[in-house]
């Protein structure tokens, strides 16, 4: 009997444990609207152009953040590269743009560029126009 109590005992802990590890993203970072910002694929609808000074304001909470956790918060990036010595690049569209109809084509429209160092803690936030080389 005190066996089958044990293994209750910890199946319900591991059962806590998997629902505090599956927490869903949060709405909210001081005052970007994440939710708004992860549901603006592409920056196409141009919900993330109105959202660009509420980034910025927030952005010294995003650096030093690991690179899962930014794609939690975020949402999946626009385009995603590798650099030399493994740095990796997040691209986040902030505007609509010609990369609205396809993905490929080289975009000017307005973007956040999020790099990550080797380890994947995010170093550098840069904004720029011109399209990605």
């Amino acid at each position: 009997m005190k066996i089958l109590t044990g293994i209750n005992n910890l199946a319900l802990s591991l059962a806590l444990i998997g629902a505090m590890a599956c927490s869903s993203a949060p709405d909210n970072l001081g005052s970007l609207d994440l939710k708004a910002w992860r549901s603006d694929r592409g920056g196409c609808e141009n919900k993330r152009s109105l959202l660009v000074e509420s980034f910025k304001e927030e952005e010294s909470q995003l650096l030093g953040k690991f690179i899962d956790d930014i794609g939690t918060l975020l949402g999946r990036p626009d385009i995603h590269q590798l650099g030399e010595r493994n740095i990796k690049l997040y691209v986040y569209f902030l505007e609509e743009g010609p990369h609205c109809d396809d993905i490929k084509v080289k975009s000017d429209a307005k973007k956040a560029i999020l790099k990550f160092n080797a380890v994947g803690l995010l170093t550098e936030i840069t904004f720029q126009n011109r399209p990605l080389e």
